[in-house]
């Protein structure tokens, strides 16, 4: 019997086969929850649909969680599909390609409400949305980023967003705490996503933490997945408010030798 067998599971916030919203789909389809998924936008839809058959998932929703009437009508429609809910997945952040290429003082205040916005406002209004629907012992998580606590080059107003989605982590497991509904946050190392291609500097990063990371190896969505699955599971039941890195240990290191300089002595 799979951890998550008898839960019912939502992600929003899938793309593509390289998302990571993809890898916890297909993690939380092997340990036997029932789908609900939703995507950004009709561009997306013909990606998305062929994925959700490969999972046998039947509620597959669009949602521009910049909307507030949107946001209210998939929840309500999740209701009549689930009834309750047991598992919400926050797989959505965006910022404009200017504010990850430009020096982050450059950026422009409609890019700086727009990135905290889609990426970290979503977040509450989701959870507010289904906070009536999630049962107790429910778990609620999003996806976050190093970037938040330390500079992470050409990542600029995205840091500074997934800073405030941490502490909103926390906030909302303060406030859903009492309804034994947790609220947890996974930091993920860096991943070649669609959205990891906006930012400027990518594959030099990619290769560094591979490099300098203790267990010296990227990371893959299957990862993220299955950590995914222990939050998403009874397994994780005092688990709240917390950022759990999945990065093969990068976020640990303070002093980076280069690869080369370690060998030599």
């Amino acid at each position: 019997m799979g951890l998550l067998e008898g839960k019912n599971a939502l992600i929003f916030g899938l793309a593509n086969d390289k998302s990571i919203a993809w890898g916890i789909t297909q993690a939380f389809h092997r340990e036997g929850a029932n789908l609900g998924i939703s995507y950004a936008g009709e561009m997306l839809e013909r990606r998305v649909r062929p994925l959700a058959e490969k999972v046998g998932c039947e509620w597959v929703e669009e949602c521009d969680v910049s909307k507030d009437d949107q946001i209210t009508a998939v929840a309500e429609k999740a209701a009549q599909h689930f009834g309750k809910i047991d598992v919400l997945v926050h797989s959505i952040a965006f910022a404009g390609r200017d504010e990850l290429s430009k020096p982050y003082y450059q950026t422009s205040r409609e890019g700086f409400r727009n990135a905290l916005d889609i990426s970290v406002y979503s977040f509450v209004a989701l959870t507010n949305a289904f906070h009536s629907i999630l049962n107790p012992g429910a778990s609620v998580m999003c996806l976050t980023y190093y970037g938040s606590v330390k500079v992470a080059p050409h990542y600029n107003v995205m840091g500074v967003a997934k800073a405030a989605l941490e502490s909103s982590t926390r906030y909302l497991a303060y406030d859903l705490g009492p309804e034994k509904i947790r609220v947890n946050a996974i930091s993920a190392g860096p991943i070649r996503t669609l959205a990891a291609a906006g930012v400027g500097g990518f594959r030099d990063m990619y290769k560094h933490f591979a490099d300098m990371s203790p267990l010296r190896e990227n990371i893959t969505i299957d990862d993220v997945g299955n950590a995914a699955v222990f939050l998403a599971s009874n397994m994780s039941s005092r688990i709240t408010g917390e950022v759990l890195y999945v990065d093969s240990g990068f976020n640990t290191m303070g002093v980076q030798l280069g690869a080369k300089e370690e060998k030599s002595e």
